[in-house]
């Protein structure tokens, strides 16, 4: 159920969002379930700390199910995944803010290359008929 003005925009938002922008906020998402893993080792919080990797992973997993695998680029990114897949793993096993920072590092090039060629495709495509 939603209670505050926030959730119900960011249902919104979800809802009429194009498929690029679906993608930046699940990049931007996996982003901050890394922060917040770092934040909840530095706390000592296991639970949470675990809890953050799961959903980090999980948006993973839905990047490796998107994949369109006719496209050679699709292979390559399906490596990529796989690879941070483990690492993240590896970072809950051990409860690794190397490995974490590592992935944050990943995690932000990804998406500011997502965010960079949003602009540039946009920018091809000029303006939107009937828009001035």
């Amino acid at each position: 159920m939603i209670n505050t003005p926030y959730e119900k925009y960011q249902e919104s938002s979800v809802f009429t969002a194009s498929p690029e922008e679906l993608t930046l906020m699940l990049y931007n998402g996996l982003v901050k379930f890394i922060l917040q893993a770092l934040f909840a080792l530095d706390k000592k919080d296991m639970e949470m700390a675990h809890a953050s990797i799961v959903k980090a992973k999980k948006i993973l997993i839905n990047f490796q199910n998107t994949l369109d695998m006719k496209y050679e680029v699709s292979k390559g990114m399906m490596i990529v995944y796989e690879y941070m897949y483990k690492l993240l793993t590896d970072a809950n096993i051990k409860k690794d803010k190397k490995i974490l920072e590592e992935m944050l590092g990943f995690a932000k090039d990804m998406r500011d290359t997502w965010s960079q060629a949003m602009k540039i495709a946009r920018s091809q495509r000029g303006p939107l008929r009937g828009i001035k």
